[in-house]
């Protein structure tokens, strides 16, 4: 007797240590996953977004972080997890999306802060949540963003569940 599962299930995880070559290991698989799902056509935005949060982790927390690529309940969609162990989320990600307001611009002269407002930008929805400590490890908080096939997709940023 054959084992069969639903085709659009499909989670990968990964453990990422503080090290900077961490970004580049998430986007590397990025550009392996996605394409044997059928969303090679979202690597390139998935992979620059992904790089984002993994920086993020890096450089504001002195632990690991956890990469998560998964499918979405639409077919055509990807979800991207990334938790490191600092509490605190940083805005936008810190609203829910009923309340964000306009993203803040960065100065120009300014050597961060575009990251996230990039996730925001092109991710068709996005945010953020704590964790509590558990038995398995510590808390922190997770980000994340969904991106959909363009002729396949939902309604983008800003809907109110």
């Amino acid at each position: 007797m054959a084992t069969v599962s639903p085709p659009h299930t499909w989670s990968y995880a990964l453990h990422l240590p503080h090290d900077p070559r961490a970004p580049r290991i998430a986007r590397m698989t990025s550009r392996a996953v996605l394409p044997a799902y059928g969303l090679a056509e979202l690597t390139d935005v998935a992979e620059l977004l992904t790089s984002e949060l993994v920086t993020n982790a890096y450089r504001h927390t002195e632990g690991p972080a956890g990469l998560r690529l998964r499918a979405t309940e639409d077919p055509y969609g990807l979800r991207v997890s990334v938790w490191d162990t600092d509490p605190y989320i940083p805005a936008p990600f810190d609203r829910p999306p009923c309340r964000r307001g306009p993203l803040r611009a960065v100065p120009h002269e300014a050597v961060g802060g575009r990251g996230l407002a990039l996730v925001a930008q092109w991710a068709q929805a996005w945010g953020g949540y704590l964790l509590g400590d558990d038995l398995f490890g510590p808390g922190g908080k997770l980000l994340w963003f969904e991106l959909r096939l363009p002729e396949r997709g939902l309604p983008s940023v800003g809907r109110c569940l």
